[in-house]
C-alpha cells in the first residue's frame, strides 16, 4: 500500500490520516485472541487500571522474545500496510520500532488519557528529532461513547510543547498544559473524533495533540499502537533510561514481509 501525493500532502498538513479497513476481520480476530492471553500475564509489560484489576496497557508485542512477544502483532508490524506506510510518511526506509502497546479501555471503567504529544516524553528518551510516526489499529468499534481517540488537526506544526507530569491515570505520563490546548483550539480548530470499526486505522505524527475519553459503554475498546522511528534518530544515552518495553534498545532496521504473514502467524 502506498499513499498518493495528495494523501501525503494531507498527512503533512493535518498530522494524521484515517485508514478505513486497513486490517481484515480474520487478522483482528487473531490479534484479539492474543490480547486475551497477554492481558492475563503478570509482567512489567502489563499495566493495570488498579492493583490486581483489569489490564490497561500491554507493551512490547512486536518482538520475537519476551513474555509479551506475539507472532501476529510482530508480523503485522513488518507488513507493507504498517512498515511501508511508516517508511513513506517518514521518507526513510531504515526504521525500527520505539515501542508497541495495546491500550485496553475496559467497558464502563476504562479511564481517560489527557491531551498530550508522544514526542513530549520521547524527547526525554534521548531522541533528538520528531521523526516518528504511530500507526493505531482499532480492534473494537470505537466512538465518543466508548472513549475513542481525538486528534487536533495541524497541531503537530507547533512543534514540541514542554509537557507537565500527569498522575491522574494508572500510567503516569507527560501531558500538555491545559492553557496550551485551550489556545490551540481558540482559532476555531475542532478536534476530530477517530471513530470507526474494528480494522480501521490511523497514522499520526509524534507531535500531534491527541487524547481519549472515558469508556462509558458496556463494551471494551481495544487499540494497538505501533510507534516507528528512523534508525538514524535512535535515542542517545540518557541517565536512568526507561525500560526496553517503552524505549526499545533494538535498533536493527525492520525488514518488510508479506501481508499474508499475519494470518500465517496466528
Amino acid at each position: 500500500m502506498r499513499l498518493s501525493p495528495e494523501r501525503m500532502a494531507r498527512f503533512d498538513r493535518d498530522g494524521f490520516l484515517l485508514l478505513p479497513g486497513l486490517v481484515g476481520a480474520g487478522e483482528v480476530a487473531a490479534m484479539r485472541r492474543e490480547i486475551d492471553r497477554l492481558g492475563a500475564l503478570d509482567d512489567a509489560c502489563v499495566v493495570r487500571e488498579t492493583a490486581g484489576g483489569a489490564a490497561r496497557t500491554v507493551f512490547r508485542v512486536h518482538e520475537r522474545d519476551g513474555a509479551t512477544a506475539s507472532p501476529p502483532f510482530a508480523a503485522f508490524a513488518r507488513t507493507p500496510r504498517a512498515l511501508g506506510l511508516a517508511r513513506q510518511a517518514l521518507r526513510d526506509d531504515a526504521l525500527y520500532i520505539h515501542h508497541t502497546k495495546i491500550n485496553m479501555k475496559c467497558a464502563v471503567e476504562g479511564t481517560v488519557w489527557p491531551w498530550h504529544q508522544d514526542f513530549g516524553s520521547w524527547r526525554f528518551d534521548g531522541i533528538a528529532e520528531p521523526r516518528l510516526v504511530t500507526l493505531m489499529v482499532m480492534l473494537d468499534d470505537a466512538d465518543a461513547f466508548s472513549g475513542c481517540l481525538w486528534f487536533l488537526p495541524g497541531s503537530h506544526r507547533r512543534g514540541r510543547v514542554p509537557p507537565r507530569w500527569d498522575k491522574s491515570t494508572a500510567y503516569g505520563f507527560w501531558a500538555l498544559p491545559a492553557d496550551v490546548v485551550r489556545e490551540a483550539c481558540a482559532g476555531g480548530v475542532r478536534p476530530v473524533a477517530v471513530a470507526g470499526k474494528a480494522g480501521d486505522a490511523a497514522l499520526f505524527h509524534c507531535n500531534l495533540f491527541h487524547a481519549s475519553g472515558h469508556n462509558l459503554s458496556p463494551q471494551n475498546r481495544w487499540q494497538a499502537y505501533f510507534c516507528y522511528n528512523a534508525v538514524a534518530n535512535r535515542p542517545a544515552d540518557v541517565d536512568d533510561p526507561r525500560p526496553d518495553h517503552v524505549r526499545s534498545r533494538n535498533w536493527t532496521p525492520l525488514e518488510m514481509i508479506d501481508d499474508g504473514a499475519v494470518l500465517a502467524a496466528a
